[in-house]
């Protein structure tokens, strides 16, 4: 195979919607160009500015067709590793080969990748509202379009409280109270079940917003609805009561949205203490460690769901829908509709059609990105409000 030598690495940062959204853009001497999504939506500039001035230096000169060790070399040369800066940076530029191999092949990056285990992929989307009645508004209009799988959510992450018992002066933040999301959310499963039986499949997103004896307890709670799963029930630091929480129920639990480095997966998924793995493609590093870890959860049981936010870009969907047609081990994919502003910068984009989500069939990833467009977008930082989770006497919380 001729070598194609990379000449440039550009990043760009924008912003067309509520998120910033990161880009990676390879270059190569026979005129491919691929692109990669590195959205690391709350710290852009410091993705872009690793990628320009410490990622282009290295991969100026080398062979675009050689991806396994240049992700290698991407990742071992800062010595210090796996971090999301360092990760998203490497995952941009990890797509974007991807994305020129596919492209020199003629292929699709799902059939680059072997072909497919599945013929679409079964799609979930998010309802939330602020009370029952709404709640059943978006479920109904959810259902009309074809959805079997519906996250629900009353409020956002920890409920809306309606009774706070704060001290006075209280710190800034966003409060929510512990006891009354468990109890409004249990009865929310209790109230969709009665009125929708089994038409649909309930997923449930808790955001870290429990301590571990919490988080058991509501695991078990919510058993006799049937949840297709319960996502992030612990943080990160706290996922050996995982253990627990199995010996104790059959809840299913999906996590992983913050894992950057592979020590914190390996032992979840060998001991089979979670149902599903929701890993940030490009936070764990890109397509090449997502192929590595899908053949793990394969082996052991353990199923799939990419996590598919809104501060993604869509080359980054359309990477988790390959990888989704792809792998024998994925289960479904978020969904979240794109809005008029992206869709003006990138092109095409994916929807769901009738519950399910279909790969591009373009070679490589299938996405264009329009550089002209996206310079009506600059990117702006603002505060992220819901980072400032807090319990009514003021302690902060995990996110």
């Amino acid at each position: 195979m001729n070598p194609s030598l990379i000449t440039n690495v550009e990043c760009f940062v924008l912003k067309p919607d509520r998120h910033n959204l990161v880009v990676v853009k390879v270059t190569t001497d026979n005129n491919m160009v691929g692109l990669g999504c590195a959205t690391f939506q709350q710290r852009p500039k410091a993705v872009q500015l690793l990628v320009e001035e410490y990622l282009r230096p290295i991969l100026i000169g080398k062979d675009a067709n050689n991806i396994e060790d240049l992700w290698h070399m991407m990742m071992v040369n800062s010595y210090w590793r796996n971090g999301p800066i360092t990760n998203n940076a490497i995952a941009g530029v990890d797509m974007a080969l991807w994305d020129i191999k596919g492209k020199l092949a003629g292929m699709p990056l799902y059939q680059l990748f072997g072909g497919k285990s599945r013929d679409a992929v079964p799609a979930y989307t998010h309802a939330v509202a602020d009370n029952n009645e709404e709640l059943y508004q978006e479920v109904d209009s959810l259902l009309a379009q074809g959805y079997k799988h519906i996250r629900c959510q009353l409020g956002f992450y920890g409920g809306n409280p309606s009774q706070l018992h704060t001290p006075e002066q209280s710190t800034p933040g966003s409060y929510y109270d512990q006891d009354e999301y468990m109890q409004t959310t249990v009865r929310m499963f209790a109230q969709l079940r009665e009125k929708y039986q089994h038409r649909f499949h309930i997923l449930h997103d808790v955001h870290e917003r429990l301590f571990p004896n919490q988080a058991v307890q509501f695991a078990k709670d919510l058993e006799p609805y049937k949840p297709y799963f319960i996502e992030d029930i612990l943080p990160p630091d706290q996922n050996e009561w995982l253990q627990q929480i199995r010996s104790q129920t059959a809840t299913p639990i999906a996590t992983g949205e913050l894992f950057n480095n592979p020590l914190e997966w390996r032992s979840l998924v060998a001991n089979r203490q979670i149902d599903y793995i929701r890993c940030h493609v490009s936070q764990i590093g890109g397509i090449t460690p997502a192929l590595k870890l899908g053949a793990l959860c394969e082996a052991f049981g353990v199923r799939i769901a990419w996590h598919t936010p809104s501060d993604i870009t869509p080359i980054g969907i359309a990477v988790n829908t390959h990888l989704n047609i792809h792998l024998h081990s994925a289960a479904i994919q978020e969904n979240i509709p794109i809005k008029e502003n992206t869709r003006s910068v990138f092109s095409p984009v994916q929807d769901a059609k009738n519950g399910y989500i279909y790969p591009l069939e373009h070679p490589g990833i299938g996405v264009e990105f329009n550089e002209a467009a996206a310079l009506n977008f600059p990117v702006e930082y603002r505060m992220h409000e819901w980072t400032q989770a807090r319990l009514p006497d003021g302690t902060l919380m995990t996110p």
